[in-house]
């Protein structure tokens, strides 16, 4: 799969440690050869707890190859600072979508359908079907 074509995926994190972390992950356990371009967007600016519509912005801007961008989220401020600059209509790609998905598992799932050529719709039903992953 080549990433000229593929869905980028933005991880948002109140961390920066917490969302590069997870975009390790997530690109680790999509497996060897070319996975689909993934940025981290965690925390200030200034390396502080929060999060920063700069930097999504410009994680967004980096991951875009015109597939679409998905973009998921740890928790509370996050979710309103990607769903302030879906609203503003021109500080994210065209086509990037913020995915009511767990954050961690899908992160993994999203890097791996991506990697694999999925189109963002099928990025997003991969993403949300990780809420159903049980673990008892």
């Amino acid at each position: 799969m080549s990433t000229e074509t593929s869905v980028g995926i933005v991880l948002v994190s109140h961390s920066r440690a917490v969302a590069e972390a997870v975009a390790e992950l997530a690109v680790g356990l999509a497996g060897g050869g070319t996975t689909a371009p993934v940025a981290a967007a965690g925390g200030t600016p200034d390396g502080g707890l929060g999060t920063s519509s700069e930097l999504i912005a410009g994680a967004a801007a980096e991951v875009d190859r015109g597939a679409g961008v998905a973009v998921l989220v740890d928790l509370g401020s996050a979710v309103l600072t990607v769903k302030s600059l879906l609203a503003e209509g021109d500080e994210l790609p065209e086509g990037a979508r913020l995915l009511d998905a767990p954050f961690v598992e899908g992160a993994v799932a999203a890097v791996v359908s991506a990697s694999a050529g999925a189109d963002l719709d099928a990025v997003e039903a991969a993403a949300v079907e990780a809420y159903s992953y049980r673990k008892v």
